[in-house]
């Protein structure tokens, strides 16, 4: 598998299946509101060594220098529980790296203990934190 942090490799067209007919959380995303998130994001891939084909997904929503926030991680059905998800998270705090973000946030509803595995925390003070949902 190759990690890459290069929007040109994405398979947009693969991305936009995964997230808008196979996620809880973006279900019926429209095609033009997911290129726009790519586009404003930071976009990460996960590849087939022999192929070439994508097998995972992510983004980070962020300012490159005090917060960002993990979002629309996918992993394809057929890759998972062969490190795509790790090598994805580990890339991807890697290259957030140099910018030092004092913080780093996600939401899911089934993957804490991968993400528990690079640091991730269930907030100590979640009353602190607001949504304004549309």
């Amino acid at each position: 598998m190759r990690f890459s942090s290069d929007p040109a490799d994405l398979d947009r067209d693969l991305v936009h299946h995964w997230l808008s007919e196979l996620s809880y959380w973006a279900e019926g995303r429209s095609r033009e509101a997911q290129d726009a998130a790519v586009t404003n994001s930071r976009t990460y891939g996960i590849y087939d060594s022999e192929t070439g084909a994508q097998v995972a997904f992510a983004r980070v929503i962020t300012d490159c220098a005090t917060f960002g926030w993990l979002c629309d991680v996918f992993v394809d059905q057929d890759a998972r529980g062969g490190g795509a998800g790790k090598m994805l998270v580990a890339g991807i705090l890697a290259d957030l790296e140099p910018f030092g973000l004092k913080r780093v946030a996600l939401r899911t509803a089934d993957a804490h203990g991968l993400y528990e595995q690079y640091g991730f925390e269930v907030l100590a003070e979640p009353t602190l934190w607001m949504s304004r949902p549309s």
